[in-house]
């Protein structure tokens, strides 16, 4: 999907879309391919505040250059595009984890972290500090249920193509708050 229709597609899904800055050229493609892409990962960014957490996300930190995402979905349930490409979002994960994703298949345990996952997966860093206590506002939540669909539906994947990161690499928590399992139901019923 290009960028233009990644755009067209959430906007599409009835979605309030923010462009930021330079996001359809913004990428981390000079250190290895994006794609073949498999599915939408979905993680938490343990930050506090809209206009924060999207600069993080855009520009990275010390030690972890941006885009770590290609979306940040903030509390109010808008989606900020800040890079289309490569982005440091998944790392290393599992390649059995891979596999069920690209089957549609129930997820393994991830065991193991030998599979480059910023190449694979369409990263969404949604606004939460990742303690279980933040809470997860429903314009959040169906502003994720309405990103992982209308990628979803451009790809003709179902639910399973969508993953938690806590579901791809071994340690990671995010996203905590709400089970990826039950995000999989909500994206379920909206690709009906």
């Amino acid at each position: 999907m290009s960028a233009s229709g990644f755009l067209k597609a959430l906007r599409a899904e009835g979605l309030t879309v923010v462009e930021v800055g330079d996001w359809r050229t913004h990428n981390r493609n000079s250190k290895g391919a994006w794609g073949p892409v498999h599915g939408v990962m979905i993680h938490h960014t343990v930050t506090k505040g809209s206009a924060r957490t999207v600069d993080i996300c855009r520009k990275g930190y010390e030690g972890l250059p941006g885009p770590l995402c290609h979306g940040v979905i903030t509390k109010d349930g808008r989606v900020h595009l800040v890079g289309y490409g490569r982005a440091n979002h998944a790392g290393l994960g599992d390649d059995d984890v891979l596999r069920a994703v690209i089957a549609e298949k129930a997820l393994p345990k991830d065991n193991e972290a030998n599979t480059d996952g910023n190449a694979r997966f369409y990263g969404f860093e949604c606004e939460n500090l990742g303690d279980g206590a933040d809470p997860w506002p429903k314009a959040q939540l169906e502003a994720i249920e309405k990103a992982a669909a209308a990628v979803c539906r451009h790809h003709g994947w179902n639910q399973r193509s969508v993953i938690g990161h806590l579901e791809w690499q071994p340690g990671k928590v995010d996203p905590r708050g709400f089970t990826m399992a039950s995000m999989r139901e909500r994206i379920r019923d909206r690709l009906k």
